[in-house]
């Protein structure tokens, strides 16, 4: 079987996001289900200290050495803010000799980082980009806000993207669709009839604005639960959001949901680990979840990798309707909602009927989220 390496982003530099962490894992672990040779390829902000950067490296190998990745992790030094991105010099995880002989012998690259070094991407024979930011990605490169090099194949996790219901450019690229992967073997279905909240973690504010000729907006998760605050009180269904929070705004924001009978949990405290992640997702009644406007926007029928780690657990997922889809099921085990309404009467439904519901959504996973599928899907197109 192939010899692949993965390039996430961001996974070692965000150390408290088990969520984030496992969006990455889910390709690796599904690679390696079938028979390939991983390795995890990824850049990080040095502190200019060998010393000092080699102990907060520590215990991200550590983490993925728990994953089965020991001996197969390599690390470099970001370049500096204004830097041009260059060919390493040095890497962490292996010697420099080692590293390139791994990328010499790779069949493939699949990457993540979307502004990674051009030089570092000719190491490789085959390239292939992962776009997991469908809509907004396209959006970035027709105005030339992110420059992304080269590379021989194109998969996207929009439905739309590339296609002629795109309210977006394609950048005159060929998009292949590819549907987000679960593990299932680390997702497995816990069902727990006495478990009461619907919930989710997100990111709740951040510096992110859509700016075009027609109109700007805010891009956040901030907004979109805002718009949807007083659902918790047209519903007897316990809501709990797990959020990144930052800022005194941030705060006082929290305060205001809880007025209105959100639970507000701190995302660190219940999912800074992978493990406690995938806990708090599998001791949950379900998700409610709502989506950023750009979603909505360009109506890209994308659904997060988030959600399917839910469906994969057995739980319902309520989850904000981003675009007709041709395949994702509605009103048994994942209900797209517009309105408040619409989520309202999701909970009803299923609390109806809650196992029933509970065992299609661990149906859904299994029939169009399985990453060992999703993976051998994305290889034939690489090796074809």
């Amino acid at each position: 079987m192939p010899t692949v390496v993965i390039s996430p982003f961001n996974v070692l530099n965000f150390s408290e996001g088990g969520g984030h962490f496992w969006v990455y894992m889910q390709y690796a672990a599904g690679l390696r289900q079938l028979g390939c040779e991983v390795f995890w390829l990824e850049s990080f902000r040095s502190g200019g200290d060998e010393a000092v950067d080699a102990a907060r490296l520590f215990p991200f190998l550590e983490r993925l050495k728990h994953f089965g990745f020991a001996g197969k992790v390599i690390l470099y030094a970001a370049p500096a803010p204004g830097e041009a991105a260059a060919l390493p010099e040095k890497y962490f995880g292996m010697s420099h000799a080692e590293a390139e002989a791994v990328f010499a012998r790779a069949d493939l690259l699949l990457n993540f980082h979307y502004a990674i070094a051009p030089a570092l991407l000719a190491r490789f024979k085959r390239t292939a980009l992962m776009d997991i930011d469908p809509g907004l990605l396209q959006f970035w490169m027709s105005r030339g806000q992110l420059t992304v090099p080269r590379h021989d194949l194109y998969f996207t996790t929009g439905e739309t993207v590339g296609t002629p219901a795109a309210l977006f450019p394609d950048c005159g690229l060929e998009w292949i669709y590819s549907r987000p992967p679960v593990c299932l073997e680390h997702w497995p279905r816990v069902f727990d009839p006495n478990a009461d909240a619907f919930t989710t973690v997100s990111n709740w504010d951040a510096d992110d604005w859509i700016v075009d000729e027609k109109e700007t907006y805010e891009n956040t998760k901030r907004v979109a639960f805002l718009e949807f605050a007083s659902l918790a009180r047209l519903t007897r269904q316990p809501l709990e959001l797990a959020l990144f929070l930052r800022t005194e705004k941030d705060s006082e924001e929290r305060h205001t949901l809880e007025t209105t009978g959100w639970r507000i949990r701190f995302s660190r405290e219940v999912a800074n680990t992978p493990e406690s992640y995938r806990d708090y997702i599998q001791h949950s009644r379900g998700e409610f979840s709502c989506a950023k406007r750009s979603c909505l926007k360009f109506q890209n029928a994308w659904i997060s990798d988030r959600t399917i780690c839910y469906l994969a657990s057995g739980k319902p997922a309520v989850v904000q309707h981003t675009g007709p889809s041709s395949f994702l099921p509605n009103k048994e085990g994942l209900f797209r909602f517009s309105t408040l309404k619409e989520a309202a009467d999701a909970f009803e439904k299923i609390n109806g009927d809650y196992e029933r519901h509970c065992r299609a959504a661990r149906r859904i996973a299994e029939t169009f989220f399985d990453a060992r599928q999703v993976l051998k899907k994305i290889l034939s197109h690489v090796m074809n």
